[in-house]
């Protein structure tokens, strides 16, 4: 799943406007011109349109775990994990909405994706534990699809 693709669900989901979003971004230290943002949003087949990198996306993911739940400057930041994958997506979005294992269920199964716990717990492992399961582009969406049903309906 592409990166645009999450940033406009995300934005959605948690309502905020493009200015909010250049915050979300600017919160993990990512300065960008609001016309990046805004072709971030735009479709693929819009001229104007920019992939959103690795990078970008990483802040992005950081920024929005500042925005949702603050920034505590006496705890050091973690690296950043490269390539962002829907794996690293779905474990930093747990984090920024605050969800525990039941939560996290919840939120597949209103997505239309019950899934079990050994499934869910092999999704959040990291690369090359045992029991390591890569995270699919169908997975994530319907993560994304319940969390908008969680906060935004």
């Amino acid at each position: 799943m592409t990166h645009n693709l999450v940033i406009r669900s995300l934005r959605y989901t948690i309502n905020v406007s493009d200015k909010k979003l250049l915050e979300i971004f600017s919160l993990s230290g990512l300065t960008l011109p609001l016309n990046t943002i805004e072709n971030f949003l735009k479709d693929e087949e819009d001229a104007s349109y920019i992939e959103c990198d690795d990078e970008a996306m990483a802040h992005f993911l950081d920024g929005l775990i500042f925005f949702k739940r603050g920034k505590d400057e006496s705890k050091p930041r973690f690296p950043f994990e490269f390539p962002i994958d829907n794996n690293i997506i779905l474990k930093k979005l747990k984090v920024a909405f605050n969800l525990k294992e039941p939560d996290m269920h919840e939120v597949l199964e209103m997505g239309g994706y019950p899934v079990g716990r050994s499934e869910l717990s092999a999704l959040l492992r990291k690369r090359g534990q045992p029991n390591y399961r890569e995270c699919g582009d169908q997975v994530l969406r319907y993560f994304l699809k319940g969390l908008k049903v969680r906060f935004r309906d």
